[in-house]
């Protein structure tokens, strides 16, 4: 079990702006993921002179930001002044792509890693001076700033806490957990969450095909209902289970559909094997 110190203010304050950042960031890997909390700081107002990005093949969007500022690929030098160090790669090429960058990183360097079942213990490992390090689970909609990350942290500071929690900030919201073993949950619910969206959105137009609907229109009732009912739920002040009854009119339609979903073996079942199954194969890949 790994604990941390308790979690930074999560208010909305605290992501207001990045404009008053004064140090230096590298962000190592600039994919989606990468990309959209690079979308996330400029939009911020994150000054594009005070970030260096470490990606050998940028998508032109991405290399087109050497015009306002940004550093690409930079030189030892420059990654030994780094205040923040992000890494955004893929898991499994952690080990390659780390080996040449970490004899360069300052021991008081921050370093955020959002790589999926890379543990602490591994980013100890990458980066044998390291200092504070937060391990972080975004997901999609990070992409669209509507994500939410999950984060952990180790040997950090309340300041360090603060800037970590601005930086995820800026794709979504963040919570934080004490406990670094509830990753492999996490992971599971809400980094993997969004495919389960998504296939429900598919089974409802499957379903609506079925039942005698153009395939377009049923495409697209379900695409507006599922986009809708999420943004209710979002807005919201009741749970999901409240807004649940709130549609369900007592022998009529949606009760009966309801019946089929919430009976045992049903929904509910299913769901909570699929969590167990991403969260097994989570603590597997964590080694």
């Amino acid at each position: 079990m790994t604990t941390a110190e308790p979690a930074p203010d999560a208010t909305p304050e605290a992501n207001a702006n990045l404009r008053d950042f004064s140090g230096l960031i590298i962000l190592v890997g600039a994919g989606k993921m990468g990309g959209a909390l690079l979308e996330g700081w400029l939009r911020l107002g994150l000054d594009p002179r005070k970030l260096a990005l470490v990606e050998p093949q940028p998508l032109p969007h991405i290399a087109a930001l050497v015009g306002r500022g940004v550093r690409l690929n930079p030189e030892a030098e420059t990654l030994r002044a780094a205040n923040v160090v992000v890494i955004a790669i893929k898991p499994q090429a952690a080990l390659e792509a780390l080996a040449p960058l970490a004899p360069s990183i300052s021991p008081s360097a921050l370093i955020i890693s959002i790589m999926a079942g890379r543990t602490l213990q591994f980013l100890a490992q990458a980066f044998p001076q390291a200092g504070p390090v937060v391990r972080a689970m975004p997901n999609t909609p990070a992409a669209i700033g509507r994500g939410i990350t999950v984060a952990v942290a180790a040997k950090t500071d309340a300041a360090q806490r603060r800037l970590a929690q601005r930086l995820l900030g800026a794709t979504g919201a963040v919570e934080w957990v004490e406990d670094e073993s509830l990753m492999d949950a996490v992971t599971a619910l809400s980094g993997s969450g969004p495919a389960y969206v998504f296939l429900l959105a598919e089974a409802l137009a499957q379903a609506g095909a079925a039942a005698g609907l153009p395939a377009k229109l049923a495409e697209t009732l379900a695409r507006e209902t599922i986009a809708g009912s999420g943004e209710l739920l979002h807005r919201s002040r009741d749970d999901a289970a409240s807004l649940r009854q709130n549609v369900t009119s007592p022998g009529g339609t949606t009760a009966a559909a309801l019946a089929v979903l919430m009976r045992p073996n049903g929904l509910m079942q299913l769901m909570n094997e699929a969590i167990a199954a991403a969260t097994a194969r989570s603590r597997e890949l964590a080694g």
